[in-house]
């Protein structure tokens, strides 16, 4: 089985930094009035800054998806490697531009690359690292030389006023109160868009750092959680599922059912057992890890609120690892989803910081359904 080496992680952020006080003017006001979550989700969430693909005050959406993953790949070619050369893409998103065709065929339609090898990875934050394990479970098995994977998100779209004007209009009418449900609103203030994009090869970089992947453990519990975070579905109180193209078309606007929700209580009561400690406990009975060995902890949180809670799950599965040896940018550049994971390691690769032999341990967690991912490289 061959080795895997990460050799070039870049990203790519649309437009100019939006910071705090400015999210509505790109989001817009949902009813005309500004809502009554924003400052409590701010305050908890610790994110100063982000970044939308939107247009300000317009809402006007000025870069694809799909777009924003071609500008990160672009930014991976050298002189040691060159676009033509690719043998495998793997694009992973939660917020694809389209229902269909994938999403990994409209980024390789917009490099306009050669017939090759291609896999949407579909999901929510885990959709990245799951594009990330295929093409590293492709070069090891010695299928492929190389391969290019990516996270990517542009969720502002999604999280427009726009696309809950109806709701609020039918509140209204009901003499209801005009904002709608904190599962919604929540996450307006949460998510940011932007993407990153990786190279792996069989060999490393001949003149500077690689990161070699020791190994890449995704483990779901979905048989035995429930839905905790959704669009293009209702959850119903007997828990039953009633999928989007069940409702009407007025019924999908009113209810802006393919708006993101997130089940707020779930998600607090499960998010560090079922990400956290029971999944670690196993990764590190299988692959004997000790803590103590790692000089980088890289954890995709989505909000400051979780960290302490983090920690907690860390000392609770026996794998403590001091807060100094954390390593993440959520303050500046928000959560970007499925390309979260790619963006921390973007700042961290390209630092001048890491020295050879030195080990990195990034955490990735899904409240999709409960699902999680660990894995780990080596720094040569």
């Amino acid at each position: 089985m061959n080795d895997v080496f990460i050799n070039k992680i870049e990203k790519f952020m649309p437009n100019e930094p939006v910071f705090n006080d400015e999210i509505e003017d790109y989001l817009g006001y949902i009813g005309g009035k500004k809502s009554k979550a924003r400052k409590i989700v701010l305050k908890s969430n610790g994110i100063k800054r982000r970044f939308y693909v939107l247009e300000k005050d317009t809402q006007k959406q000025l870069f694809l998806n799909s777009q924003l993953c071609a500008k990160a790949i672009n930014k991976l070619e050298d002189k040691d490697f060159r676009l033509e050369n690719l043998e495998v893409l793997a694009c992973g998103t939660t917020s694809p531009d389209q229902l269909m065709p994938g999403h990994s065929l409209m980024v390789q339609g917009e490099l306009k690359l050669k017939p090759i090898e291609t896999i949407s990875a579909s999901g929510i934050c885990l959709s990245g690292v799951n594009a990330l394990k295929y093409i590293y479970l492709g070069i090891k098995s010695g299928e492929f030389k190389n391969g290019i994977s990516t996270g990517s998100e542009a969720s502002s779209p999604i999280l427009s006023a726009k696309n809950f004007q109806e709701e609020s209009k039918n509140l209204e009418e009901l003499e209801l109160n005009p904002n709608i449900a904190f599962e919604k609103d929540f996450l307006r203030w949460m998510l940011s868009d932007g993407a990153g994009a990786m190279l792996l090869e069989d060999k490393p970089n001949k003149h500077s750092i690689s990161l070699k992947i020791e190994f890449i453990d995704i483990l779901s519990y979905a048989g035995e959680m429930e839905v905790c975070m959704y669009s293009g579905l209702e959850v119903k109180e007997d828990k039953n599922i009633r999928a989007w193209r069940d409702f009407e078309q007025k019924e999908l606007m009113e209810k802006s059912i393919l708006s993101v929700q997130q089940n707020v209580k779930l998600l607090n009561e499960n998010i560090v057992k079922y990400t956290v400690v029971k999944p670690l406990k196993e990764i590190i009975k299988k692959r004997a890890l000790k803590a103590s060995l790692y000089n980088y902890f890289l954890p995709h949180y989505s909000s400051l609120y979780f960290r302490d809670k983090l920690y907690e799950g860390l000392k609770e599965a026996d794998f403590e690892i001091p807060y100094e040896k954390w390593f993440t940018n959520l303050e500046n550049f928000g959560n970007t989803g499925s390309a979260s994971i790619y963006i921390i390691l973007e700042e961290l690769f390209n630092s001048k910081k890491l020295k050879k032999g030195e080990k990195i341990l990034c955490y990735i967690p899904e409240s999709g359904r409960f699902s999680t991912a660990f894995f780990s490289l080596e720094v040569v």
